[in-house]
């Protein structure tokens, strides 16, 4: 499996963070449209994410649910016909939630910045530091700490869990 170090907090807006992260990025920001259905299921996570042009990936990982950085263990699977198997996987294990978003991507060396747009949420930074193989979590937590601060983002306004929890927590998901 994939591992990163994934940190999330509220923002006031993507544009007011939007030029920090351009300053620091590799390259131009990318925008995405992300749908994604969680399915009930017993060890970890299970979602379908489907983007505006069709495509789709099957995504199975396990985080912990806490505040600041967190090693998240991943496997992704490309899908050919998501809505398919988006009711297939209702079918067998039920339907647990959904998000919908409009991300901003960026890369920062090995970081993905995520500048998301969630309905029903507000404004989100996500940082995805990809860890490499037999690498410390630790080194991949420095390096966020390091963007959130680069990037003039306040530790108070961290946030632990997905989307998909504070959605359910609010009672929209």
């Amino acid at each position: 499996m994939a591992r990163n170090v994934e940190i999330k907090a509220r923002i006031d807006s993507v544009e007011a963070v939007l030029p920090r992260a351009r300053a620091l990025a590799d390259g131009p920001p990318e925008p995405i449209v992300q749908d994604d259905t969680f399915f009930t299921c017993t060890t970890g996570r299970l979602k379908l994410r489907v983007f505006a042009d069709g495509r789709g990936e099957l995504i199975a990982y396990e985080r912990p649910d806490t505040t600041g950085p967190k090693t998240s263990d991943y496997a992704i699977t490309p899908v050919a016909d998501p809505d398919a198997l988006r009711a297939t996987l209702a079918r067998a294990l039920g339907i647990g939630g959904r998000v919908v978003k409009q991300r901003t991507l960026l890369l920062v060396g090995r970081t993905r910045v995520h500048l998301d747009r969630v309905d029903w949420l507000g404004d989100f930074l996500e940082l995805e530091v990809v860890l490499r193989d037999g690498e410390n979590a630790e080194d991949g937590v420095a390096v966020a700490h390091d963007l959130l601060h680069r990037l003039q983002i306040d530790p108070g306004r961290l946030v632990s869990g997905a989307y998909v929890d504070l959605l359910d927590a609010a009672g929209t998901s």
